[in-house]
């Protein structure tokens, strides 16, 4: 086994979620009137993320996110104490002023082919049963956040094997593939 610290939900090998799973509360990381945000669906595309702007908890080299309607994602406690971190970013990640805990991610520009569908870190949910780690996405971007150095970059990906989960220098395929046809369709090659 290669000795890479990737993220503590994942550390330890994958925990299979439960299809069965209808949702749960996100909770930021302060101990006092916590941001809660409740979501009434799974994840999906839940993956392992190694860009320079997805949160990551404590100790990770990579964030976990998957992404969940956004009609099925609602802020039910102290959405006061949330702040958008980059309102430049197509991800308009919103953020705990006081933890810096991101809540959840929204896209805004209705072009964009993940319009629709907001992002989140289900380690900040005390429930269990969320969809698993399927693919690492932007794996090579850990470089750039100083989350490993090149030369380890041979064992990381070698531990994304290990874990069962894919690596990729972008997204997986099937969402590569759904964008693609998203901006196809958007500039009439596709009907």
């Amino acid at each position: 086994m290669t000795n890479v610290a990737i993220h503590p939900s994942v550390d330890v090998g994958v925990k299979k979620g439960s299809p069965d799973f209808t949702g749960g509360t996100l909770r930021c990381q302060c101990n006092d009137d916590a941001v809660e945000v409740r979501v009434q669906s799974n994840v999906a595309h839940n993956h392992v993320c190694g860009c320079t702007k997805c949160w990551k908890p404590a100790g990770a080299a990579f964030a976990l996110i998957g992404v969940v309607p956004r009609d099925k994602l609602e802020v039910t406690q102290h959405a006061e104490k949330l702040e958008i971190v980059d309102k430049s970013a197509p991800i308009q990640r919103y953020a705990c002023k006081v933890c810096g805990a991101h809540m959840y991610g929204r896209i805004e520009n209705r072009d964009h082919p993940f319009y629709g569908l907001d992002f989140i870190h289900v380690e900040l949910s005390p429930d269990i049963g969320w969809e698993e780690p399927r693919f690492a996405a932007f794996v090579s971007s850990v470089i750039e956040s100083g989350g490993a150095r090149p030369e380890q970059m041979d064992d990381v990906r070698a531990r994304f094997t290990e874990l069962g989960i894919p690596p990729y220098d972008c997204l997986n395929p099937p969402l590569m593939d759904a964008m693609a046809t998203h901006i196809a369709k958007r500039n009439g090659v596709l009907k």
